[in-house]
C-alpha cells in the first residue's frame, strides 16, 4: 500500500498557508493521502538557531513583498494579520486535540490558516479559534476543555520532538516516504518526485 505524504506545519507560518492551498491536490493527483501535523516552530527555531523571517533584516521586507506575490500567483486570498508570528498554541492544540479524527481535524487547520491569512484574522487568542472552530460545527465547550487539558498540551510537545526528531525545521515541511522537502517553493518538486518516482 502507498504510504501516506506527511505535511508538517506551523499556522504562523504564512507559507505553510500558501503550501497547504496545493498540497492536497498534488496527493490526490497521485493516489496519496496527506496527513497533516501542526507543530509548534519555536522549538525547531531553539535548535537551529534560526528566527522568524519578520524579525530578520532584510529578509522580512523581502516576505512581505514575496507573500502577497505569491499568493497572486496561486490564485487564493492574502491579507495581513495584525501580529505576526501569530501565538499558534491554541490553534495547534485545537488540531492535535482532533488527530483521531484525521477529516475533522484537517477541515479545522483549513479554516484556521482561512481565517489567518485569507482573511487577516489574529488567531492568538484561544476565543478567535473556538468560533472559527464553531463554524465548522466543532462543539465550543469541549473544545474549551480540550485547549486547557494538560494531556492536550502534552501531545502538543510530543508531536513536536517527533517532528524534529525526523528532521523538520521549518514549515511546511513535506515527506513522501523519506524524502523531505522543505518550503512551499518546492511542491513542484514534490509533484515531480511523485511522478517520476524519484530521481
Amino acid at each position: 500500500m502507498t504510504a501516506p505524504i506527511d505535511f508538517y506545519f506551523e499556522f504562523a507560518s504564512p507559507y505553510g498557508y500558501l503550501a497547504s492551498q496545493r498540497i492536497d491536490r498534488i496527493g490526490a493527483r497521485h493516489g496519496r493521502e496527506v496527513r497533516w501535523h501542526p507543530m509548534m516552530l519555536g522549538a525547531a527555531f531553539r535548535h537551529t538557531g534560526a528566527q522568524p523571517l519578520i524579525h530578520t533584516p532584510m529578509k522580512g521586507e523581502y516576505m512581505m513583498r514575496d507573500l502577497p506575490r505569491f499568493a497572486r500567483l496561486l490564485d487564493v486570498p492574502f491579507t495581513t494579520p495584525p501580529v505576526m508570528p501569530a501565538n499558534s498554541l491554541a490553534a495547534s492544540r485545537a488540531c492535535v486535540w482532533l488527530e483521531d479524527d484525521a477529516d475533522l481535524g484537517k477541515s479545522l487547520a483549513k479554516a484556521i490558516f482561512a481565517a489567518h491569512w485569507g482573511e487577516g484574522r489574529d488567531i492568538g487568542e484561544p476565543e478567535q479559534v473556538v468560533g472559527i472552530a464553531e463554524s465548522i460545527g466543532i462543539d465550543r465547550t469541549r473544545l474549551l476543555e480540550a485547549l486547557a487539558d494538560p494531556a492536550i498540551k502534552q501531545r502538543l510537545k510530543d508531536r513536536t520532538e517527533a517532528a524534529l526528531g525526523r528532521g523538520v525545521f521549518g514549515s511546511p515541511f513535506i515527506f513522501i516516504d523519506d524524502e523531505p522537502f522543505w518550503g512551499a517553493d518546492r511542491l513542484d518538486q514534490v509533484d515531480a518526485w511523485l511522478e517520476r518516482g524519484g530521481w
